[in-house]
């Protein structure tokens, strides 16, 4: 079986907590604000020289944030639009202040699947753990 994600809904929480830290997340608003801003710039002057601009703005205070301060590889490594796809949704809900909660809420969902793998019987009998 692969461990690869098949669908956005599964992608979803994975991403949520791939930006479990609040500093990595406000970097990601910065820079997907950064990257909407160069963007309507070069659409405006018609200068279609600025999108690598938008690129780096975006993409730039993302991934520093996930090598130095989240500790992991970014999601656009593997998963490029879905991650693209998130990083909207999440810069919306960061906008609409629900984002920590959603963080918190995918912890909580990820605490109480470890719980019931810790749990769950092996060959059909239950084990206590010490």
């Amino acid at each position: 079986m692969s461990d690869r994600i098949q669908s956005f809904e599964e992608f979803w929480p994975f991403y949520v907590l791939e930006h479990e830290k609040k500093a990595t997340r406000v970097l990601h608003f910065i820079g997907t604000t950064a990257a909407i801003t160069v963007l309507g710039a070069a659409a405006i002057t018609k200068r279609p020289g600025l999108v690598p601009l938008a690129l780096v703005a975006g993409y730039g205070p993302a991934w520093f944030s996930h090598f130095f301060i989240e500790g992991n590889r970014p999601a656009t490594f593997k998963y490029p639009l879905w991650s693209l796809k998130a990083d909207f949704i999440m810069w919306g809900k960061m906008i609409a202040g629900t984002m920590d909660a959603e963080v918190e809420a995918a912890k909580k969902r990820r605490e109480e699947a470890a719980a019931e793998e810790v749990s769950a019987p092996v060959n059909g009998v239950a084990h206590a753990v010490n």
